[in-house]
């Protein structure tokens, strides 16, 4: 019997053709099974903050990556920008009802934030520090009986100078004892904004595709953490 012949006989074996079967009633059972654990998986809703005022702000071009990144790749996850321009400044003299009645603005800011589920801040970095504008909108979301924040998950992204807004960031994290916040401490995300290659265009759109999968992986553990904070409160 020539080889040709002994290939063709073990080619016709049907118990071949039945393992090739079986393998891929595997595959296509395997991707059933991923399809309804992706379906099952709540969705989170992520309060994405930015610290930035500015028209064409990279930090503006961080959140609008992240819910970009959340469309095309990270199932369970949706990005809620909560705009912060418009917050009048922290004054107890606007509180009413005891401390639990504020401004109009400040009440439908605070029912986002404590919508959400877990938050996104992108702090620009000012002095050493976090921004005017996002310490105020920390504030008033921590006034009151209904602390706003409280024993949620969060991420911190930034993009600056020398340290890519790292003090701004570790400066938040102080802020977030109080406020009883839980952030992630990896990966992290400080994009080195004038160094080459060019990390954000002239509109402040995140395009270097290094720092969009590290934002990406930022996305994805946050996802994972306020998931587990979320398994222990049930």
């Amino acid at each position: 019997m020539d080889r040709t012949h002994l290939i063709e006989l073990h080619t016709s074996d049907p118990s071949s053709h039945s393992l090739s079967g079986h393998h891929r009633n595997q595959a296509r059972n395997k991707g059933k099974m991923e399809a309804v654990a992706a379906s099952a998986k709540p969705t989170l809703r992520v309060a994405a903050l930015s610290g930035s005022l500015r028209n064409n702000s990279w930090h503006h071009g961080l959140i609008r990556a992240a819910e970009e990144l959340c469309e095309e790749c990270i199932p369970g996850l949706r990005i809620d920008h909560v705009d912060i321009s418009g917050l009048p400044m922290a004054n107890p003299d606007l509180e009413t009802d005891g401390g639990d009645g504020f401004p109009p603005a400040v009440e439908a800011f605070r029912d986002r934030v404590s919508a959400a589920d877990c938050f996104l801040f992108a702090s620009p970095e000012y002095n050493y520090s976090v921004t005017g504008s996002l310490k105020n909108a920390l504030d008033w979301a921590s006034r009151g009986t209904h602390k706003c924040w409280a024993d949620k998950a969060a991420a911190i992204i930034c993009a600056g100078g020398d340290f890519g807004g790292g003090r701004a960031s570790l400066h938040l994290r102080e802020i977030g004892i109080y406020l009883d916040l839980h952030f992630i401490n990896k990966p992290e995300l400080h994009i080195r904004a004038y160094e080459d290659p060019p990390k954000f265009d002239d509109k402040g759109n995140l395009i270097d595709a290094q720092a969009k999968d590290r934002l990406r992986k930022v996305l994805l553990s946050l996802q994972a953490f306020a998931l587990r904070l979320q398994r222990k409160e049930n």
